[in-house]
C-alpha cells in the first residue's frame, strides 16, 4: 500500500509538471503571436472593458473673451534675468574683484505641452463585469498658446482659512512661476488677511517680487496673513477692477473655493477677463477627489514627536501610565489614522468616521485596561472631531461656519481615569494637544515639492485662459478640476470599511466598532486612492 501511494504521488507530480510546462510553452507562443501582430503583451480580459471617458472640462476664457495677441502668443519658458537676491548671505556672495555682466534673457521650449483632451482617468482599478466607462480629469501642465500676454498681466494671491504647512511655498512658487517661467511684467500682489484684505484699508497688499519671496518657503504660516470669513463679492470685484487684476490665485479649503467660484461667476457676468484659479488647502486632507492636500504629510510627520512624547510619559509615569494625543481632524480622521500607522506605538485610535464605544464587549476603555495590564502602559490618539456620537454636536460655529467641537481629549482623559478607578486601579494619564504646533511649522521636503507642482500648474492653467478651476494630484498625476465638482462632495471622510481602517486595527488591535451595512445601504465609494 505504501509503495502504491508513493508511485501515485510521483505520477501526480509528473502530470502537474508536464501540465505546467505545456501552459508555459503555450503562453510563450501566445506572447510571440501577439507581439508579431503588434498587440501588447499580457492576457486579454473579455470581462474588463473601458470604451467611454467623460471629461470634467474646465471653463475657458476664450469662449467669452478674445485671447490677447490673437491667440498667437507662443508658450515658452522665459527664464528672465533674476533680481538681486534678498538673503542673509547676499553680501558674502558678491565678488567685487570680478567685473559683473548683465545676465542675458534666456528662453527654452517645454519638453511636453498638454492638449485640450489629455486626461487622467478617475477609475484606475477595474473590476470584472464593471462599468465600461469612467470619468476623466483634465491633465494639468503648460499649453501651446497663451490667453494672456505676460507683458500685460497683473495677478493677485490670497490665503484664507487656518494655517497649514506649505502656504508660503505655494505663494512663493506662484510668484516665481509668473515672473521666471512666463516673464510677467505687471504687478503680483499679495492680499493680506484673507478675503477681507481686498478692501480693508489697514491691510494694504504687498508687491510679491522675486526678491521679496526668495526665502519665505523656509518659514511656517503665511507671510500674507490669513483669516476666516470676510467675503464681500462687490468689494472684491471692485479691487480686481481698480488694480486691473487679470489672474487671481485663491489658496484655501472647500469654503474658500466656493467663494473663489463666486468671484469667477461674477467676473464672467460683468464681462471681466479674469482667470480665477484655486489651490486646495486643508491640513485635514478632507477635500474630495485629490490624492492628498499639501501640508498633510508634514502634519503626519510632526505628529510623531507628540506620539513619542506620549509614549515616554506613559512608560515612565507609574502606575498604569496612559498617554493621550489629540490631533487635528474635524470631520475626517486622516491625520490621526496615518500618524497611528506611521508610529506603530498606538493602542487606540478614535476618529469621527467610526463610532466611539466606551464600555462593553467592544468598548475602548476595557481595551485600554487590557493593554496596560499586559504591557504596563498605553497610548491613545484621538482626532478632534471624534466622539460626537457620545458627546453630542455643538450648535456654535466660527466665522467660516465650522461648528465648534466638543473637547474629546479631556473627555477621554477623565473617562480613562474613571474606568481604572472602577476596576480598583489608578491610572496616570497625560494629555498632549500639539495641534497649533503641527499646523504652523514649515513644509517638509515632500510637501515642498508638491507645493511647487501645484503652484506651477495653477499658473499654467491661468496663463492658458482656464478659469473657475482648482489644481490637484489625482492618481499621481497633476490635473485641473472644475471647482463646483471639487466642492460638491467636500469635506470627504475616511472610508471606515476600507483598507486604511483595516491597517489601523492591525496596528492597535482595538475592537472594530464599525456597524455592518444595513439592508439597501451602499458601501462608501471614492475615486481618491487614499480612500479605497
Amino acid at each position: 500500500y505504501a509503495t502504491l501511494s508513493f508511485l501515485q504521488r510521483r505520477r501526480e507530480e509528473k502530470e502537474r509538471a508536464e501540465a505546467y510546462e505545456a501552459r508555459r510553452v503555450a503562453k510563450l507562443k501566445q506572447k510571440e503571436k501577439q507581439l508579431a501582430a503588434g498587440d501588447p503583451d499580457g492576457i486579454l480580459l473579455d470581462d474588463v472593458k473601458l470604451d467611454r471617458v467623460y471629461l470634467w472640462d474646465v471653463e475657458k476664457l476664450s469662449g467669452r473673451f478674445p485671447a490677447e495677441g490673437g491667440g498667437k502668443v507662443v508658450n515658452r519658458m522665459q527664464f528672465g534675468a533674476e533680481e538681486e537676491e534678498n538673503d542673509l548671505f547676499a553680501a558674502l556672495k558678491r565678488n567685487t574683484s570680478v567685473i559683473s555682466e548683465e545676465e542675458p534673457d534666456l528662453e527654452t521650449n517645454y519638453n511636453k505641452l498638454i492638449n485640450n483632451h489629455d486626461c487622467v482617468v478617475a477609475d484606475l482599478v477595474r473590476k470584472a463585469g464593471g462599468n465600461n466607462w469612467t470619468r476623466g480629469y483634465l491633465r494639468a501642465g503648460p499649453r501651446k498658446s497663451l490667453h494672456f500676454n505676460p507683458k500685460n498681466v497683473n495677478a493677485a494671491i490670497v490665503t484664507c482659512g487656518g494655517l497649514c504647512p506649505g502656504l508660503n511655498n505655494v505663494v512663493r512658487e506662484i510668484a516665481k512661476s509668473l515672473k521666471v517661467l512666463y516673464g510677467v511684467e505687471g504687478d503680483i500682489l499679495g492680499i493680506r488677511g484673507g478675503y477681507k484684505g481686498f478692501y480693508d484699508k489697514h491691510l494694504p497688499p504687498i508687491e510679491l517680487n522675486k526678491k521679496w519671496v526668495n526665502e519665505i518657503h523656509h518659514m511656517g504660516g503665511t507671510v500674507l496673513g490669513s483669516s476666516r470669513g470676510g467675503f464681500d463679492i462687490d468689494k472684491i470685484i471692485n479691487f480686481l477692477k481698480t488694480r486691473k487684476i487679470k489672474q487671481l490665485y485663491v489658496i484655501g479649503g472647500d469654503g474658500t473655493h466656493r467663494g473663489a467660484f463666486k468671484i469667477h461667476e461674477t467676473c464672467m457676468e460683468r464681462g471681466m477677463n479674469v482667470a480665477v484659479a484655486g489651490i486646495p488647502k486643508t491640513i485635514d486632507n478632507d477635500i474630495d477627489y485629490i490624492d492628498k492636500s499639501f501640508g498633510f504629510q508634514t502634519a503626519v510627520e510632526a505628529s510623531q514627536l507628540a506620539i513619542r512624547s506620549a509614549k515616554t510619559e506613559a512608560v515612565c509615569n507609574l502606575p498604569n501610565g496612559v498617554g493621550i494625543v489629540k490631533l487635528m481632524g474635524r470631520s475626517a480622521g486622516f491625520i490621526a489614522v496615518h500618524a497611528t500607522m506611521a508610529s506603530g506605538d498606538v493602542d487606540l485610535c478614535l476618529v469621527p468616521e467610526v463610532p466611539t464605544v466606551l464600555e462593553g464587549r467592544n468598548g475602548c476603555l476595557p481595551h485600554i485596561f487590557r493593554r496596560v495590564r499586559k504591557q504596563g502602559y498605553a497610548v491613545i490618539v484621538v482626532a478632534e472631531g471624534a466622539g460626537e456620537d457620545i458627546l453630542g454636536e455643538s450648535t456654535e460655529v466660527d466665522a467660516s461656519g465650522n461648528k465648534k467641537l466638543p473637547k474629546i481629549g479631556e473627555f477621554m482623559k477623565a473617562k480613562v481615569e474613571e474606568y481604572f478607578k472602577s476596576q480598583g486601579e489608578t491610572a496616570t494619564v497625560k494629555y498632549i494637544d500639539p495641534s497649533y504646533m503641527i499646523r504652523s511649522i514649515p513644509a517638509n521636503a515632500a510637501d515642498s515639492l508638491y507645493c511647487m507642482q501645484l503652484a506651477q500648474n495653477a499658473v499654467h492653467g491661468a496663463m492658458a485662459g482656464l478659469t473657475g478651476f482648482s489644481v490637484g494630484l489625482c492618481n499621481n498625476r497633476m490635473v485641473f478640476l472644475p471647482i463646483p465638482e471639487l466642492v460638491a462632495t467636500s469635506p470627504r471622510n475616511m472610508n471606515p470599511r476600507g483598507r486604511t481602517w483595516e491597517r489601523v486595527l492591525a496596528v492597535t488591535r482595538q475592537p472594530n466598532t464599525v456597524p455592518p451595512l444595513g439592508e439597501g445601504e451602499v458601501d462608501y465609494s471614492s475615486h481618491a486612492p487614499m480612500l479605497r
